[in-house]
């Protein structure tokens, strides 16, 4: 049985602070009454470039370490973090590895500890718990919570009413779906075609059509927090018809439920050069039964207009997403100035505004991040949650957070970089020159993001297709 231990200079047990040594000490008495062997120490020290240096290289090595039965020891939770949300958030990242933290001081689980600390949090800490309390006891009474979906709004008393130019346009959309035969791609062009707009004035896709069709909402009854209130509304679709769309939408959807999102690497970078919109990633299964009675099965991806695609608008722009990353290489690798397919966007405030824009969605996220573990941490502290339950939904917000932290630090270096012109154009450049040599040895997320660093648009309409790089 296998210790590693943790240390952080300046934390603090029963208010006191603690040396190196002491911390080291106590974990060297834990692993004698314990019966552990040290397997390894880790440090993070108030001084020095990253303060988290230390716990990262450990998370690291939990990750590649052969580790039988293994614990991690902490001096106490504290050394976690300065508050309990930091705290929780570390404790997580080392509970996803499958390690269990133990607490030098009182020979407890951690996670037990941190769960009745947070319990002992003054009122404001459960404020979320009883704005969800607030928010069910609306639902219960039927008060509307949130946006109103398309066809109603919020009348007098909080309850939906009808908006009647719209609640014509979802009985148009159910007759057309269930009576007219038309898909779903195709009502969104119907519904382009005869200029009908959607709430906010913009075109119609996909997206939007199936969100109506899928809404229980259009029987009269409003669910929110797991309470249901029928006829709490008027009703726009009958039981039966409703009922027959879901049954149509699930027979086209086919049998295969679960599908593995595989990401496109030129999502956001390539536009249709006849509208000017988006080429989205679009990945395609088809089965089919040779002559000789074998069964064939072949998966296709490919890039989109997403007017096509969505909205049934513009023409039927598509290219095979590997030949035309291959091509994206191909012009990568050729000279820029000998060749005229190849152009510099120059657009270096965009660049800029692009990479502050990322690392504020980082952040949001970031915040989000917090938030949801500070109500797993709430409820666990109520008793809505058991320990290990909360330790299981935890992992996941853990392991989310510390990739967005590395993103974001990342985004963060880009844009101290490239306050200078002269070193932002070096860093292009030398992204361009890694790309044409290195493409091959570059996972995913690195090709994708150096990618993004040196192309700012790629235009392709049919054969023809141009590269814009960022000056």
């Amino acid at each position: 049985m296998n210790a590693v231990g943790y240390f952080v200079e300046g934390a603090k047990r029963d208010g006191e602070r603690r040396s190196i040594g002491d911390q080291n000490r106590g974990f060297l008495d834990f692993c004698s009454r314990q019966g552990f062997e040290v397997a390894a120490t880790f440090l993070d020290t108030a001084t020095g470039g990253d303060p988290a240096a230390g716990f990262n290289q450990m998370i690291e090595f939990l990750h590649r370490a052969e580790r039988g039965f293994m614990v991690v020891v902490i001096d106490s939770t504290a050394a976690l973090g300065t508050d309990l949300t930091a705290a929780a958030l570390r404790l997580l990242q080392v509970e996803a590895t499958g390690i269990t933290v133990m607490s030098a001081e009182t020979g407890r689980e951690a996670a037990r500890e941190l769960v009745e600390l947070w319990a002992q949090r003054p009122d404001e800490a459960t404020v979320s718990d009883r704005v969800r309390a607030a928010m069910r006891r609306k639902a219960v009474r039927g008060e509307v919570l949130g946006r109103p979906p398309y066809g109603y709004q919020v009348g007098p008393r909080r309850r939906l009413d009808l908006v009647p130019q719209e609640a014509v346009v979802v009985r148009y959309i159910f007759r057309l779906y269930l009576q007219d035969g038309l898909g779903i791609r195709r009502i969104a062009g119907q519904l382009n075609t005869e200029e009908i707009p959607t709430r906010r004035g913009g075109r119609w896709s996909m997206v939007t059509v199936r969100d109506i069709l899928r809404n229980r909402v259009y029987l009269g009854t409003y669910a929110r927090f797991g309470v249901k209130i029928p006829g709490s509304h008027p009703a726009l679709v009958t039981p039966d018809d409703f009922r027959r769309v879901q049954e149509l939408l699930q027979s086209r959807a086919g049998t295969e439920r679960t599908r593995s999102v595989q990401p496109f690497l030129l999502s956001g970078l390539v536009h249709c050069g006849k509208c000017g919109n988006r080429l989205i990633g679009v990945s395609r299964r088809q089965k089919w039964q040779t002559k000789d009675g074998e069964d064939r099965v072949a998966s296709y991806r490919y890039y989109q207009c997403e007017s096509r695609t969505n909205q049934n608008a513009c023409s039927y722009n598509t290219q095979r997403a590997a030949e035309l990353e291959q091509r994206v290489r191909e012009m990568l690798q050729e000279d820029a100035p000998a060749n005229t397919r190849v152009h510099r966007a120059g657009n270096v405030d965009s660049y800029i505004h692009d990479l502050e824009t990322h690392v504020d969605r980082s952040e949001a996220k970031a915040r989000k991040n917090r938030r949801q573990v500070e109500e797993l941490m709430a409820d666990a502290a109520h008793g809505h949650l058991s320990v290990e339950r909360m330790k299981s939904l935890g992992a996941g917000l853990a392991e989310d957070y510390q990739q967005n932290q590395s993103v974001l630090a990342a985004a963060r270096q880009r844009v101290a970089s490239a306050e200078s012109e002269a070193e932002r154009r070096r860093g292009v450049q030398e992204q361009r020159e890694r790309l044409a040599n290195d493409w091959e040895s570059m996972n995913f997320e690195e090709l994708q993001a150096a990618l993004r660093e040196v192309v700012d648009r790629i235009e392709v309409d049919g054969d023809e297709h141009r590269l814009f790089l960022r000056a």
